[in-house]
């Protein structure tokens, strides 16, 4: 790429440098291979299927969709919304399946099936009928399940396809994931196979109650709008059940209570253990784990109660090979690991996901909040720590491999290496462009929380220079921002080499500090999060007399773009111009998991809602704001926007909105991407008169 090209295209280009990095990892059950996804370089959008075998530390090409020719491009409906969902914005081969042993992948493109025999390195077109959506091997390798127009089908490798689940009813679905579970728990999918291959557990998804919004595209009026099935706070979920499926057609009813516990989790359904499934109160405030008996009975084998809410934990619960169940449980301060329901991990050592179950359980977790690191325990608790160099550090593990995933400050882009018996045997190729700045990250903990901060000067140096400050948060429940890699800086250091002195701040209720940090939240996401940026960006300018506090704005999306609009509308004294991008303005609009969990229902607190609500507060603009939002949003849609405008109109108040023709809760097109840095570039020294 030229020297001559900006930062702001480069990030464009690479969808912000991520491109050729290898992802979406498997391991084999018996550690013989990884599979995972990469593209063939830094500007390349379409993802290939790779192997890495672990005895002679090769990678292999199994599949590239141009070959396929099958770019990709037609897909259904459903793996667009699952794309939206999971903030997928490459193409090709974006998801997978295999089985247990990895010696077959299935996956799709442009709607059709196909089976890739990962040993032999050989792919072939499966016979499908209709559009095809998440296919999955069975553990034998002979069959693969997939969803299409809301029927579950199984296709036989020699070609045999036929339906499974049907409903006649359009608003019935099966084998696929809801809304609520894709976008808030993490749950994907809507279906496992049995370990034999014999049954299939499906989810039955009835959205009848669900009420229907409607999603235009102003700029194109012949075209009908797209109506969405979107549980808004306060009113009905989707209507969640789970079948086992026989492959002749057989049908038995899973049963729970479903009421008392509407929100399925989880699912896991692997060796000698049954069906095992976590469910979940609507308040949040219960979860059960069950197991599923052939006849579809289910029994209790764990429960957890919190008076304010239970987080959904990935990878648990789960079951070590001797049988004993593996949960999470949350003490005054710390998340640790339990066995047979006692905690084997120590305080303080806070456990963010889990990885791998077998004989040993492999987990990401932290005693520092700006990194994180792999940890093994054994059948006996014994605690071993698998990553050492500060950072942040992931992955997957399987048998006696691991693959590690590390990120640092100390250089952009990252390494993926992969382990076996603790010892390293090769390297996965990292082909993302390298950006063309490098973060000058200063990490801080400041205030009398200990507020965890970053602050990033202009490269270029500010002797005897007063700097305008551009707060940069996300500031809201499930992400940190403040963390040991420097990639996570690249667009604030661009905003810092623009004239700017940029603050990150980690207030209450982001993660890796424990239950009672991230709870300070609860029936209130507005004054407490706005509350710790103040804080912060007075306790940094203390100690930095170069922080021009006279000219301070800040910019964010998302929930960051909720707490940026919120802080020029509370505290103009402090906050002189605002950048909210894709703002949440009445939590009223923003979807049931989410909301309630931390405002609980609208029905029985109010006062919450009203409290944290953006409208109530128009009539109080004093600074300058721009609002942007793309019009194509299903997640946080263009109507929190557009009322919001409404009322400062209404109020008065001058105010700009850019709305984005055709853009989604992500901006992964390139123009679109890279003009948006610009523009809030030009807006920003506008408004503070720079």
């Amino acid at each position: 790429m030229s020297d001559r090209v900006s930062f702001p295209r480069q990030s464009a280009r690479t969808q912000r440098f991520t491109l050729g990095r290898p992802r979406s990892f498997t391991v084999a059950a018996d550690g013989s291979r990884v599979v995972f996804l990469r593209s063939h370089g830094g500007t390349d959008p379409v993802t290939c299927l790779w192997t890495f075998d672990v005895a002679s530390a090769a990678e292999r090409l199994v599949a590239d969709p141009r070959a396929l020719d099958a770019a990709g491009d037609d897909l259904p409906p459903e793996e667009r919304a699952r794309r939206e969902r999971a903030r997928e914005g490459a193409g090709g081969i974006v998801s997978y399946a295999t089985d247990p042993l990895c010696q077959v992948a299935a996956f799709a493109l442009g709607g059709r099936a196909y089976l890739a025999d990962l040993e032999a390195g050989e792919v072939a077109s499966l016979a499908t009928s209709g559009p095809v959506f998440d296919p999955r091997p069975d553990p034998t390798g002979t069959r693969v399940a997939y969803a299409s127009q809301r029927q579950l089908r199984v296709v036989d490798v020699d070609g045999a396809d036929r339906a499974l689940c049907r409903d006649d009813d359009a608003d019935v679905s099966w084998g696929q994931a809801e809304f609520i579970a894709a976008e808030e728990m993490g749950r994907e999918r809507g279906f496992w196979w049995s370990p034999d291959g014999a049954r299939l557990a499906v989810a039955r998804v009835d959205i009848t109650r669900v009420c229907r919004w409607h999603i235009a595209n102003p700029a194109d009026p012949g075209r009908p709008p797209h109506e969405v099935a979107y549980p808004a706070a306060g009113t009905d979920n989707a209507d969640v059940r789970l079948f086992l499926i026989d492959l002749d057609g057989g049908r038995t009813a899973v049963t729970w209570d479903g009421d008392a516990f509407p929100y399925l989790a989880r699912a896991v359904w692997r060796g000698r253990r049954p069906l095992t499934l976590s469910v979940q109160a609507r308040d949040q405030r219960r979860m059960l784990v069950l197991t599923v008996d052939d006849d579809g009975a289910t029994t209790v084998v764990h429960e957890q109660s919190d008076p304010q809410w239970l987080d959904i934990v990935g990878g648990v619960p789960d079951w070590l090979d001797d049988g004993r169940l593996v949960t999470t449980v949350d003490d005054r301060s710390t998340r640790r690991l339990a066995i047979a329901g006692e905690p084997v991990t120590p305080p303080r050592l806070q456990v963010h996901s889990v990885i791998d179950v077998g004989s040993n359980v492999v987990f990401v977790g932290s005693t520092d909040a700006g990194e994180s690191h792999l940890f093994r325990v054994d059948g006996e608790g014994h605690l071993q720590r698998l990553t050492d160099a500060p950072g942040v550090h992931g992955g997957r593990a399987g048998a006696d491999v691991a693959v590690v995933v590390s990120s640092s400050l100390e250089r952009t882009g990252g390494r993926v290496v992969v382990r076996k018996d603790g010892h390293e045997v090769g390297e996965l190729s990292w082909l993302a462009e390298e950006p063309p700045i490098q973060p000058r990250v200063t990490l801080l903990h400041v205030g009398a929380r200990q507020l965890n901060a970053a602050l990033l000067l202009p490269s270029h140096g500010i002797a005897g220079q007063k700097l305008p400050v551009l707060l940069d948060p996300y500031g809201g429940p499930h992400s940190a921002r403040v963390v040991k890699a420097a990639d996570a800086y690249l667009s604030s250091q661009w905003f810092a080499d623009q004239g700017f002195a940029v603050l990150v701040v980690d207030g209450r209720g982001t993660p890796g500090r424990g239950r009672r940090w991230e709870k300070e939240v609860h029936g209130d996401l507005a004054q407490p999060v706005l509350e710790d940026q103040i804080d912060a960006l007075h306790a940094v300018a203390a100690d930095h007399p170069e922080l021009d506090l006279g000219r301070v704005a800040i910019r964010g999306w998302s929930f960051g773009g909720y707490l940026a609009a919120l802080a020029v509308l509370r505290r103009p004294d402090v906050f002189h111009a605002a950048v909210a991008g894709a703002p949440v303005t009445d939590w009223r609009l923003y979807d049931t998991h989410y909301t309630e969990r931390y405002l609980g229902h609208p029905d029985d607190d109010p006062e919450a809602y009203r409290r944290t609500s953006l409208l109530e507060d128009a009539h109080c603009l004093e600074r300058p704001l721009l609002l942007i939002h793309g019009l194509a949003d299903d997640n946080v849609v263009v109507a929190h926007t557009l009322q919001l405008s409404r009322a400062l109109l209404e109020a008065g108040r001058p105010h700009s909105v850019l709305p984005l023709s055709g853009v989604t809760h992500m901006t992964p097109q390139e123009v679109v991407a890279e003009n948006l840095l610009l523009l809030q570039v030009a807006f920003l020294r506008q408004a503070l008169g720079l």
